[in-house]
């Protein structure tokens, strides 16, 4: 079997706690150092802090559900859904053959 990814660094997927303060209470969150990348990242890129920005994620699903029972979980596929938004998507090969859509740049 071929190496697929497990010769990438151990610290990325080392966990790491961290201590929160979400809408007036603190909390911590223990993710995976990957994670915690990702996500200040992600806060970066709407001009936040990482507390304001998983505050607002929070305050989000709250609105919207009633409850962030598992927030961890919450990251860590908000974290997937991010990156698979900033992917391009991929044409079927037969589409861009028979001249239905344009190849990709």
């Amino acid at each position: 079997m071929g190496r697929l990814f497990a010769h990438h660094d151990p610290s990325n997927y080392a966990f790491e706690t961290r201590s929160l303060r979400i809408a007036g209470h603190s909390t911590s969150v223990r993710l995976e150092t990957l994670f915690w990348t990702m996500l200040e990242e992600m806060a970066a890129s709407e001009g936040m802090s990482l507390g304001k920005f998983l505050t607002k994620l929070s305050d989000e699903v709250l609105e919207l559900h009633g409850s962030d029972h598992n927030f961890a979980s919450l990251l860590r596929c908000s974290c997937l859904i991010y990156l698979r938004s900033r992917r391009r998507p991929i044409l079927p090969r037969a589409a861009v053959a028979l001249g239905k859509v344009a190849p990709a740049a």
